[in-house]
């Protein structure tokens, strides 16, 4: 009897997880599975089709995951329902509206990727299973059939380590910390943030399991981490290895690159995916980014590393594919050239900006990559910074562009999400993921759109502040080539001429600030008649802290023109109302949880299991966002602030204490050369100056200041910051736009 019981469940089990998206609507609505039918039916040709019977909607389509796509469509353009990152949950309506007459949507490309290396680091470095969880879930309703997998990829290069007898200290010192594990990955540095204590391989790889299993649920292709012949720097000395050198990135010794005539390449390749394939199991495609970001050799035989990669991954799985980064060099062309078709799939990473494939842009290809199939990526988002950000008429033009012009159109078979950051600008992610579904794509119509299914309802006041934001932020035009949003001043390292933020980010001005600080005007006018709607409370949020940044910009160069013209109590009034808004901005980031920082330390201190691991977290996630790395590594590798974030909390005790040192300074620079003691004349000490060394005395400098001493300590303190939310959003929204008249 007992046996037969246990056999009962079991069937229910299956029963019930036999259909995902049944699953799905549950997650979304307890109950909800009750009001649609679904049909998995068999085509060669993807597509999803919206029907009614009765009283229930019915979405076929020939994979589970077109079915959600199928799903998210009606509930958009049917129900005015938006689901998206921090709003994965809804009631639906008793009765839903009806679909009058079959809807039918296909496409040819097949393949829609999601993820970048950096994304695993720069958004997904604490996530637990719920969190996971729900991004399945979003990734199924946006089409991603081809995920990047590299959870717990750590876990088998400690197992394959360890075999080839390094010792357990030796291995530490290797493997990344949480937040850094991405850079470790792509071979660009070893050991920073790290050690790793032994229940984070654990958390991993169980954490790794079930990200797989649900992937599989909806059919997806998981795309695992192959073997490209990275190795520790020491590896010759330690194993009589033939390496190369990695050199430095950015401060970091790289690891070392096995070579592949060494004796030992195959040996290496078939311990690591044994021990991969022992914990994830085998996959059909692996991702593999050999000499990343690395300058020629003329020492690798780069067809030969490439040929040695491909039949290393073949001896797992004769039927994988490699999927490889298109980022700057890479993929070498003398790599790739003598690898078949279909055996290499391209991420042109950043087709939105730098298409690589074919058509014209600072990296163009002028074969693109010739034989061999590619998709086409939207980069969007450099290190998860905060800011309104997007290249629509861009992203429209050379994504049409691929079916006339391309010189190897016939090759492109998808689309992928490549940001570096995630939970950002989902009028971006929403447009892209349509893109394939769409014969034709008006951007106009389509703002009008996505405004009434994202708040349920629309205005005036709505669509025009939407229009505005789509041909001004939303715009980035051709020939900027800046590296993600218009970054706010408030979060770089001061000095007399602060422009961009991190060190690469390209910045040019394309848009009048006067066009955010309207759309924010429009949106606070009737914010009120939107209370409790939680889509459009974090838009109206956004939209301010966009609106507050861009004006906080002008502000600041204010301030400088009363120092470098010598305003003194202009200067204490403009630099006093600069400061001011650092604080205003943080205390409206507060009435959010996605804006405060606390929502990233406390993830990162709960998947400790001792103080000391939850201590050892927290610094990961506060240095990221800061300093990033050393001493070294932030100041002369430039890193500092890459990561920086406009959110609550590190505005008032990290860049106000930054900003509030500097202005100090230049005060006090204005008052001690107005009121000089006989140190500052320099008692006759600039007497034998040449003139050209007088003339640069009389330059304005600016105070020169350690910043990095400064910025240190914060990154040791494990002083509390909550993720729960404070104040009004609404009212704090319209006491920014009051300000800022």
């Amino acid at each position: 009897m007992k046996t037969i019981i246990t056999l009962f469940f079991c069937l229910i089990a299956v029963i019930s997880s036999a259909n995902p998206i049944d699953n799905l609507l549950e997650r979304i609505d307890k109950g909800a599975s009750k009001k649609f039918k679904t049909e998995l039916i068999q085509s060669p040709t993807d597509f999803f089709e919206l029907s009614q019977e009765g009283n229930r909607i019915v979405i076929k389509g020939n994979t589970w995951v077109n079915i959600a796509v199928g799903l998210n469509w009606y509930l958009k353009y049917y129900a005015g329902i938006h689901l998206t990152w921090n709003n994965m949950n809804t009631h639906l309506p008793a009765s839903l509206p009806r679909v009058t007459s079959p809807e039918r949507h296909a496409t040819d490309l097949k393949l829609r990727y999601d993820f970048n290396y950096c994304t695993f680091s720069y958004s997904m470095a604490f996530w637990d299973w719920k969190r996971w969880q729900t991004e399945i879930d979003w990734m199924a309703l946006h089409g991603v059939n081809l995920p990047l997998a590299i959870v717990g990829e750590e876990v088998a290069w400690r197992n394959m380590l360890l075999k080839l007898g390094y010792t357990k200290e030796e291995m530490e010192k290797f493997i990344a910390g949480p937040a850094f594990l991405a850079w470790w990955e792509m071979n660009n540095l070893e050991g920073w943030g790290g050690p790793l204590p032994d229940s984070w391989y654990n958390q991993q790889e169980a954490l790794q399991k079930k990200i797989l299993k649900r992937m599989h649920e909806y059919g997806m292709q998981p795309v695992l981490p192959g073997f490209c012949g990275m190795m520790p720097h020491d590896a010759k000395a330690k194993l009589g290895l033939n390496v190369t050198d990695g050199g430095i990135w950015n401060g970091y010794t790289r690891p070392a690159n096995l070579s592949p005539t060494d004796a030992h390449f195959d040996k290496i390749a078939d311990l690591y995916y044994a021990e991969l394939t022992k914990l994830y199991g085998k996959a059909n495609y692996y991702s593999m980014d050999p000499f990343h970001e690395t300058n020629d050799d003329e020492t690798i035989d780069y067809s030969k590393a490439g040929c040695k990669v491909m039949e290393a991954m073949k001896r797992v799985n004769p039927k994988a594919t490699w999927v490889i980064q298109g980022w700057t060099e890479n993929p070498r062309p003398q790599m790739i050239k003598n690898m078949k078709n279909g055996d290499l799939l391209v991420l042109d990473l950043f087709s939105e900006c730098r298409p690589m494939f074919g058509i014209p842009s600072i990296w163009k290809r002028e074969k693109g990559y010739e034989q061999h199939d590619w998709l086409f990526c939207m980069l969007e988002n450099f290190g998860a910074n905060v800011g309104l950000h997007g290249r629509m008429d861009q992203l429209l033009h050379n994504f049409y562009s691929t079916k006339q012009s391309s010189p190897n159109t016939q090759h492109l078979k998808g689309i992928g999400f490549t940001m570096e950051g995630s939970e950002n600008n989902p009028v971006m992610f929403e447009l892209m993921s349509e893109l394939p579904w769409r014969t034709e794509c008006k951007k106009e119509d389509w703002i009008k759109g996505y405004v009434k299914a994202r708040y349920g309802k629309t205005s005036p006041e709505i669509e025009r502040a939407w229009q505005l934001l789509s041909e001004t932020i939303y715009n980035c035009p051709a020939g900027n080539n800046q590296q993600g949003p218009h970054e706010s001043i408030f979060c770089g390292r001061p000095s007399l001429n602060n422009f961009q933020v991190k060190s690469w980010s390209k910045m040019r001005n394309y848009y009048d600030p006067q066009a955010t600080l309207e759309a924010a005007q429009l949106m606070t006018g009737i914010a009120d008649q939107y209370k409790g709607n939680n889509n459009f409370e974090y838009d109206l949020v956004d939209i301010c802290r966009q609106a507050l940044a861009d004006q906080g910009r002008l502000q600041y160069l204010k301030t400088i023109a009363d120092y470098n013209g010598f305003s003194r109590k202009a200067f204490a009034k403009d630099a006093h109302r600069f400061l001011e808004m650092i604080l205003l901005q943080d205390k409206l980031l507060g009435t959010r949880t996605e804006f405060r920082l606390g929502h990233w330390t406390e993830a990162a201190r709960k998947l400790g299991t001792t103080q000391q691991e939850k201590d050892l977290y927290e610094w990961n996630a506060r240095v990221q966002i800061t300093t990033w790395g050393n001493r070294i590594c932030a100041d002369k590798g430039g890193l500092h602030d890459y990561a920086h974030k406009e959110w609550q909390g590190i505005l008032k005790d990290f860049y106000y204490k930054r900003w509030k040192i500097f202005m100090d300074a230049l005060a006090k620079q204005m008052e001690d050369y107005t009121h000089p003691n006989e140190e500052a004349l320099g008692a006759g000490k600039n007497a034998n100056k040449t003139s050209s060394e007088l003339f640069d005395l009389a330059l304005p400098k600016g105070p020169q200041i350690d910043w990095y001493s400064i910025e240190e300590p914060w990154t040791l303190l494990h002083n509390i910051y909550s993720s729960r939310p404070e104040g009004d959003c609404i009212s704090m929204a319209k006491e920014v736009v009051e300000f800022l008249k």
